[in-house]
Parts: structure tokens; sequence; C-alpha cells
């Protein structure tokens, strides 16, 4: 097993298309040796890095920090190399733990037999030293183990977030189809809005990109409403954790714009009454049912993000329907606005009528979409486009 592992090194799993945008949130919480991987953003960083990383990162979806690397071509060397590791180090003889498996090699074609065999060698390693082991608790473990296997490199990492990151702990209630609130986020990011304009979403559903939208322009912590995985570790420092919650709490700000969401259900409308109150967020953005044709956003510059119907949510002529809509409320509702919005539908985007000025590709779950962005003038005119 080599032990080439950096004290402070680091792992930040992300969506497509986001790397930078984490990379981008990471140099601004001190993090060092950033390096750009795929749907991952590698760095280093000390203990209070690492927590600032799960608590403000708007876009990762786990920090995890990993123990060991070894190569592995065969089960009993998976076996050995992660019975070697000193698990009492991380994890007490009464805890529970839960493994997660990535799990890309020609050798292990079941994923679940990498956990299954990864299991039995920690709780060996607790029998070996105290005749007894720890029990596994999938749902809320103490410890969460990450496995990841790419042909014959192995690496095991804690999971310091525990939960996934996008768990923000706001979302009670969904309505059909909701949209990642790490992609939410990433959206926001991406769109280069500086928090000087009103905020549209025309589109809300359960308003997640609302919620994402209010929480980055008054300057709330994504991780303020939830619990991490690292809380529960054995050098856990709870005055250093006061410290960082105390700090990042101060930070708060007032938005001096408006956040505007509509939609055309009532149902969705309610559910996102219910997670803005849930956020703490109700007096800080307003929400009508209207359908986006008859919606008149405030007047002056502004931004709209939007994330419109796509996928199987829709026949194919009520979704053409809806995207000449939307391109008609655009140009003659929406003059001064950036317009952006996401879809998997590259030919209902066509009937827009409007040349995107930005193009961005990104996953919403496993949906491969482009992420839009439109600049209105008066009196724009309809150009076709083709979407690559």
């Amino acid at each position: 097993m080599e032990e080439n592992i950096k004290y402070n090194q680091l792992l930040a799993k992300t969506l497509f298309g986001l790397e930078q945008v984490l990379a981008d949130e990471l140099k601004a919480i001190g993090a060092d040796d950033i390096e750009l991987l795929k749907r991952a953003v590698s760095f280093t960083g000390d203990k209070e890095i690492m927590y600032r990383a799960n608590y403000c990162c708007r876009t990762a979806l786990r920090v995890l920090k990993p123990i060991a690397k070894f190569k592995v071509n065969s089960a009993d060397e998976l076996y050995n190399n992660v019975k070697r590791i000193n698990w009492p180090q991380y994890l007490d003889l009464n805890g529970t733990f839960a493994i997660d498996e990535t799990v890309g090699s020609s050798v292990f074609l079941h994923t679940k037999f990498v956990a299954l065999k990864a299991k039995d060698a920690i709780a060996d390693r607790f029998r070996m030293k105290f005749g007894k082991r720890p029990s596994v608790d999938v749902k809320n473990p103490d410890l969460r183990i990450n496995i990841h296997i790419y042909k014959d490199d192995c690496t095991i990492s804690i999971d310091s977030s525990g939960d996934p990151l996008y768990k923000r702990g706001y979302r009670i209630l969904t309505d059909k189809a909701p949209i990642n609130e790490i992609l939410a986020a990433g959206m926001v990011l991406l769109s280069g809005w500086e928090k000087d304009c009103n905020f549209i979403d025309p589109m809300c559903g359960s308003g997640t990109i609302l919620i994402e939208a209010a929480m980055i322009a008054n300057n709330i912590s994504p991780g303020i409403f939830r619990h991490f995985g690292f809380e529960k570790w054995n050098d856990f420092d709870k005055k250093l954790w006061k410290k960082i919650t105390e700090d990042e709490t101060s930070k708060q700000c007032d938005f001096k714009f408006e956040i505007v969401g509509s939609d055309r259900s009532y149902k969705a409308i309610e559910i996102a009454r219910q997670n803005l109150k849930a956020a703490n967020l109700q007096n800080h953005i307003i929400l009508f049912h209207n359908s986006i044709e008859k919606q008149t956003p405030p007047k002056a510059k502004g931004i709209m993000i939007t994330n419109p119907p796509y996928g199987e949510r829709m026949e194919v002529n009520d979704q053409i329907e809806l995207y000449k809509k939307i391109g008609d409320s655009l140009k003659k509702n929406y003059a001064g606005y950036s317009a952006w919005l996401i879809s998997s539908d590259f030919n209902a985007l066509k009937y827009i009528g409007l040349r995107p000025s930005r193009r961005i590709a990104l996953y919403n779950g496993q949906l491969e979409c482009r992420y839009l962005r439109f600049d209105i003038y008066e009196g724009s005119k309809k150009q076709k486009y083709n979407i690559k």
C-alpha cells in the first residue's frame, strides 16, 4: 500500500460542467494546489478548509479525504490492503460505518462485491484487535467510507460530508422533476450575476433556483440548515466549527433588488411557498401564480434563469409550443434582461427564435443539457440557429 497521500489532500466532487465554478469557490475559502478533474476538484487544505468547503461551497457534492492508495488486481489484494488501514484511528468500536463505491475495472464487475469485501476487511481488522466489530448503518453512519477503483488504481477515502451536499435541508416538498440544488446554484454562479439587479424565474416549480439565488444574494451559506459527516469524526473540533459558522453568519447581508418567481401550476407555487418558509426566505422572494406568456417582470436591468419542462415531462408538440411561448415572452417582456435557460430538448430550443450569446454543456441527472444565454434587446427579431 502506497503512503504517498499528502496529510492535507482533499477531493471535492461536483457535477459535469461545474468544475471551474467549484475551483473558484475553493480558492475563495483559501484552498491550495487546486486541480480540475472530471466531475471533481482536488485541493489541499487543513481541517478549517475542509470544514469550510462543506459549509460554504455551493457546487460541491461531497468532500472526501483520501487515506490510502494502492494497486489492486484481485479480491485478495483489495481485502488485504483495506485491512491494513488503521481503522480504529477513524472509527470507534461502538460506532457505525457505511461504504460507497465507484468502480471501473475489468477485475471487479459487481460493485457491491467491492463494498462487501471491504466491509469484511474492516470488520476483521477490528476483530483482530478487539474481538468484536462495529456495525454497518447505510442510512446514518458515524463514518462514511468511499472506495474508488479505476482500472487497477484504488483510492480509499473518508467522506467528510455525510449526506451529499445537495441535501441542503430546506426542500421539504418537490414538484415534478425538481432540479438538483447544486445544479441550480451552479447555474446562478455560471451566469455571472453580480447581485446588482432583479432576479426572475418564471417557471419556478418547487422554487429551488429562487432559493439558491436568494442564498447567494444574501450571502447565506448553503450548509446552514444541515449537519456533516465530520461532526461525528473522532477528531472533530467543536471550537473551530463554532468559529467558522459564526464567521459565515456574520457575512450575511441584505439584497437591494427583487427576486421573483412564478409558475402556471398552483400546486408548484404552494410547494415553493413551503420550501421558502423552510429556508426562512419567505420575506426575500416574491411568488405568484402565472404562466410565462402572461408574466410581466420588473422593468430595468435584470436576469432571468429558469428550468422549463423537457425530457419526458411533456408531449413533443406541447413542448414545441411552450418553447415558442418562451421566446415570444422574452422578446415582448424581457427587454434589458439576460435570460438563461437549461434544456435537454435541443430541437425545442430552436423554436425560441433567438440566437444564444453563450452555450454551456451541463447534465441534469442523466440528461445531457445545454444552458443557454439570450441577451434581450428592444426589437429582437426571430433568428434560426442550430444547437450543437
